[in-house]
C-alpha cells in the first residue's frame, strides 16, 4: 500500500491494523551501536496506549513492543528494526451492525472508492492505532536527539474550546490532557466528560517546542524543514492545520512586525517560529497542530451505507472523546522522525 513510508535517510514504515493480529513498524537509518532496549521504547509507547483517563478511550491494550531484528546484545546493529505489538483487546464484533455504512467524518467512503474494498473493523490502517508504530520509532530517534542535545516537547494548549493561559511545564504529566496549564486542564476534562456522556467529541491546539537545534539543519524550497514537519504532522488523521511560529497570527501583522530583527547576541524576537527558509536559525523550534474532534461518536448521525441508502448511524465501539492526549506522544515523535532525518541528511552533505 503506496504511503505507509516516511523520511528520506531516517525512514519508516509502518504496518497493521486496528482489529487486526498487530501493529507496528520497521526502522531503516539507525546507526550502528546505539544503547536501546524495549524499555526505552516502551516509556513512550505507555504514553500513548488507550485506557489512560475518562477522557480516552477505554480499550485495554499493553501494547508492549518486541524488538524482532537490528539489535544485538543491547546495541542497534545499523540493519532495519522491526518492533511490533500484538493487539490484545480488539473487538471487531462492535462493528458489524454498522460495517455497510460510512462514519461521518471518517475514512470509510474514501477507502473503498480508492481501492473497492475496505476493512471496516475500526477502520484498518485510517485508525489512530496506527500511530503506534511511529511513536516506537520516534523513541529510537528521540534516544539519537537526546545525545546531539535536542529536547522535544509539545503539550495541549487548548481542547473543548479552553485555552491554557500559562506554560507549565512539569504539569503536563500530571493531568490527563497533558495540557501545560493543570486549571485549563481541570476545565477541559469536565466538559469533555459531559459531552462524552451525550455521545459527542471534541478537538483542540497541540503545541510543540523544540531547544538545542543548530543553526543550519533544513533542506531548501521542497525539503524545508517545516515542509517536512508539516507532511509529518499532517499525515496523523486526526490533524487538520499545521502552523509554525506566528502562523496564521502573522497575517494582521506589517512585515516591520513580523520580521526577526538581529542584534550582535542573535535575533530579537522569534515570530518565525525557528526556521527561516526552510533552516533553523538556532532558536527555539515552535509549531502547532489543530485537532479535529474525534469522528467516531455514538451520537446519532445521517450517513449512507454502501448502496447508497440514506441511514441513520450511532458508533459504540471504544474511542476518545478528545484524542489530544494520547496524539501528544505522537506529535513529539513525528517531530523526532523528522529532525533525526533531517540531521541525518547534513552530515551525509559532510557538515
Amino acid at each position: 500500500m503506496a504511503g505507509s513510508s516516511f523520511g528520506t535517510l531516517f525512514r519508516i514504515s509502518t504496518f497493521g491494523e486496528s482489529h487486526g493480529g498487530a501493529v507496528g513498524v520497521v526502522l531503516d537509518g539507525a546507526p550502528p551501536g546505539l544503547e536501546i532496549s524495549e524499555a526505552d521504547i516502551q516509556k513512550e509507547l505507555d504514553r500513548r496506549k488507550p485506557g489512560q483517563s475518562s477522557v480516552t478511550t477505554p480499550r485495554k491494550e499493553p501494547d508492549m513492543v518486541h524488538i524482532l531484528s537490528g539489535v544485538f546484545e543491547g546495541k542497534t546493529t545499523g540493519t532495519p528494526m522491526l518492533m511490533i505489538l500484538y493487539n490484545k483487546d480488539a473487538q471487531p464484533s462492535a462493528y458489524n451492525d454498522i460495517k455497510e455504512m460510512f462514519r461521518p467524518g471518517h475514512a470509510d467512503y474514501t477507502y473503498l472508492k480508492k481501492y473497492g474494498i475496505r476493512d471496516y473493523r475500526g477502520s484498518g490502517r485510517a485508525s489512530g492505532r496506527e500511530t503506534a508504530g511511529r511513536v516506537a520509532a520516534g523513541a529510537v530517534a528521540r534516544k539519537l536527539l537526546e545525545q546531539r542535545g535536542v529536547r522535544i516537547l509539545a503539550y495541549t494548549s487548548r481542547a473543548a474550546g479552553i485555552a491554557c493561559e500559562q506554560v507549565v511545564p512539569e504539569e503536563i504529566e500530571n493531568n490527563p490532557m497533558r495540557a501545560c496549564d493543570p486549571a485549563a486542564a481541570a476545565k477541559m476534562v469536565s466538559r469533555i466528560e459531559m459531552l462524552a456522556e451525550e455521545g459527542d467529541s471534541v478537538g483542540g491546539i497541540i503545541e510543540c517546542r523544540v531547544n538545542g537545534l543548530p543553526a543550519g539543519l533544513g533542506e531548501p524550497v521542497f525539503d524545508k524543514l517545516e515542509a517536512d514537519l508539516a507532511k509529518g504532522m499532517l499525515s496523523l488523521g486526526a490533524v487538520k492545520g499545521f502552523e509554525i511560529g506566528l502562523g496564521f497570527g502573522a497575517v494582521d501583522l506589517k512585515g516591520s512586525e513580523h520580521n526577526d530583527a538581529m542584534s550582535a547576541d542573535g535575533f530579537v524576537t522569534n515570530n518565525a517560529g525557528g526556521v527561516i527558509g526552510g533552516i533553523t536559525t538556532g532558536e527555539e523550534l515552535v509549531f502547532r497542530v489543530a485537532v479535529k474532534p474525534t469522528s467516531s461518536i455514538s451520537k446519532a448521525q445521517k450517513t449512507v451505507d454502501k448502496n447508497g441508502a440514506e441511514r441513520e448511524i450511532r458508533t459504540e465501539g471504544r474511542h476518545d472523546p478528545c484524542i489530544c492526549p494520547r496524539l501528544v506522544p505522537v506529535i513529539e515523535a513525528m517531530a523526532c522522525l523528522v529532525i533525526e532525518d533531517h540531521y541525518k541528511r547534513l552530515e551525509a552533505q559532510g557538515v
